[in-house]
């Protein structure tokens, strides 16, 4: 998994509706007003990451956090308020539709994997891994493929078969994780939440990343036990134990049983 690259979007909160606190006796309940629920602030960003590398020494070669993008711009007010005079240069989100995308993975993504990527896998095919998602784009996209030309690298990007279990590894822990801790910093602007989102994932911890990768070849090896569906329950083998004990597996192996389930089942709907 050391050749591709997860991407996904996802929404970043300024703070939840309800929120649970550890509290001294002494200390008073914190508070904090919202004009209504609906009117949380939060931002859109595009998020890319690949699986981490250690030489033989023990030393990152390559950290996997490519970058994390906002879907933002800006844009002068419209009107005065009490806060700001006319003119003021303001934050907002835009619109994430196939064209925007189209930018943001050729303008971003693509010099960030340049950029990034460990010299000593040059030549190496590099897989950008996306989901069916509306806004995302064709790997065919024409406009794409020239980008990818010009960066001399060999890119291709690849869809999720339809109607199949979530394999992005950003949604199997790193994106919950990313809002817990850009929770604790309780921002007040849009700014102080992009802030806190890109402070979070350039200090996000490399072996986190890592094991993240681990639980997804876990859940593949559950699709399989399960024919191909989604109800099974994101196994837990230990990782951090494991990795204080130098005993962290690099690949999780599929037991001959589940490898041999999964083509009796393969067979069976070939039948059908």
């Amino acid at each position: 998994m050391h050749n591709i690259v997860h991407i996904d979007e996802k929404w970043f909160y300024m703070t939840k509706k309800n929120r649970n606190y550890y509290l001294l006796d002494e200390e008073e309940e914190p508070t904090r007003t919202i004009q209504s629920g609906a009117s949380i602030g939060n931002v859109m960003f595009l998020t890319a990451v690949a699986r981490p590398k250690w030489d033989s020494e023990g030393n990152v070669t390559f950290s996997g956090k490519i970058g994390i993008w906002p879907f933002v711009k800006e844009i002068p007010a419209q009107r005065k308020s009490d806060n700001r005079p006319r003119g003021t240069m303001e934050t907002k989100s835009i619109k994430v539709n196939r064209q925007v995308m189209r930018e943001f993975m050729i303008e971003n993504l693509l010099p960030a994997i340049q950029s990034s990527w460990p010299d000593n896998d040059a030549g190496q095919t590099i897989f950008i891994k996306q989901d069916n998602a509306k806004p995302h784009i064709l790997p065919n996209d024409p406009e794409f493929l020239v980008a990818v030309e010009s960066t001399g690298l060999d890119i291709r990007l690849i869809q999720q078969p339809a109607n199949s279990p979530d394999l992005n590894g950003l949604d199997l822990g790193f994106f919950n994780s990313l809002q817990s801790l850009t929770d604790c910093l309780s921002p007040r602007t849009l700014q102080d939440l992009i802030k806190g989102v890109l402070e979070e994932f350039e200090n996000y911890e490399v072996y986190k990343l890592n094991r993240v990768f681990l639980s997804l070849q876990a859940c593949m090896i559950e699709i399989l036990n399960h024919a191909g569906g989604n109800g099974y329950k994101i196994p837990h083998v230990n990782k951090e134990r494991l990795e204080s004990l130098g005993l962290l597996p690099q690949r999780l192996t599929c037991p001959q049983e589940v490898y041999a389930n999964a083509l009796h089942n393969l067979q069976l709907m070939e039948r059908c």
